[in-house]
């Protein structure tokens, strides 16, 4: 029953995914910026959490050749070429590396010629989901249960956690939400909005989407 229950969450994380990334969502996030943070939302809040419940990484890594896992295993942790990279994943998997990835990545892809070089570039909007996604699997990964991963936090640590990590969005969103004027030129000079909003009006809902849905 457990394992049927986790296979239920990843595909609804995968299903997830699709709806943010591969439905009209899309194309409506070059357009409106409040669309463009309910894609960010759907990754972030939805998506990974469901992923990390669903604790794919054994089904994923035992249909591998058992050559290849002895292999590339050994590699990864013996390797001093590759000592540096488990050092960064070691802290990454530690609580307080996994909260600043999330809350650095967060902050960083919303300053504003970050987020308009997504608008003008797949490659930067590949990469800014896919660090959303990464960064936001080991913050969830950190107070929900995925075997074999361990979490290292007490119960009540958790619910701290969790919440220490979207204050970051909260104090984003009033940014967005008071600022007088927009503040992504790539949204600033669309001439026509679906719906015929304002941009300074696009941007409020963004900040509306990041405070409400997103804290739930």
């Amino acid at each position: 029953r457990r394992a049927r229950w986790r296979a239920y969450s990843f595909y609804a994380g995968l299903l997830t995914i699709f709806i943010a990334l591969g439905s009209p969502i899309e194309s409506l996030s070059q357009k409106l910026f409040w669309v463009h943070m309910t894609q960010h939302v759907l990754l972030m809040t939805v998506a990974a959490p469901l992923i990390v419940l669903g604790a794919p990484w054994m089904s994923i890594w035992r249909p591998l050749p058992l050559g290849l896992r002895r292999s590339v295993a050994r590699t990864i942790a013996r390797s001093p070429a590759l000592a540096p990279l488990r050092a960064i994943g070691h802290w990454l998997g530690r609580p307080l590396g996994a909260w600043l990835a999330f809350a650095i990545t967060l902050l960083a892809w919303h300053i504003p010629a970050a987020y308009d070089l997504t608008l003008r570039s797949n490659l930067a909007h590949a990469a800014e989901h896919t660090t959303f996604m990464v960064f936001a699997i080991l913050l969830w990964a950190q107070v929900l249960p995925s075997p074999p991963l361990k979490m290292r936090l007490s119960r009540i640590r958790r619910v701290f956690y969790i919440t220490g990590a979207t204050v970051v969005g909260w104090l984003l969103s009033i940014v967005l939400a008071l600022a007088p004027t927009p503040l992504y030129p790539a949204y600033a000079h669309i001439s026509h909005r679906p719906t015929g909003i304002s941009a300074l009006a696009d941007q409020q809902l963004a900040a509306g989407v990041m405070l409400g849905p997103g804290s739930l």
